[in-house]
């Protein structure tokens, strides 16, 4: 965890880069910790994810694959 005396405090684009790295700064005097400078939570969207139940259908249609079966072919005729 990343910590700043008072006098450090100055440079406040160092704390800034810290901050928005989403990391806790303490900040000292003395070597004591005074306070913790906490960064506010990211905003950040829900990530939609695809709809892979129509992607399916659109590539395979409504057949389906039976992966079992091709492996059990497969193991069979190697051995």
């Amino acid at each position: 965890m990343p910590s700043v005396n008072l006098r450090e405090l100055r440079d406040t684009r160092q704390l800034l880069t810290w901050l928005e790295a989403g990391e806790v700064v303490e900040l000292r005097k003395r070597n004591r910790v005074v306070a913790r400078i906490v960064p506010e939570s990211p905003r950040t969207t829900p990530v939609e994810w695809p709809d892979f139940a129509a992607r399916l259908k659109e590539n395979f249609g409504g057949r389906m694959i039976p992966a079992v079966d091709i492996l059990i072919e497969e193991r069979n005729s190697r051995y």
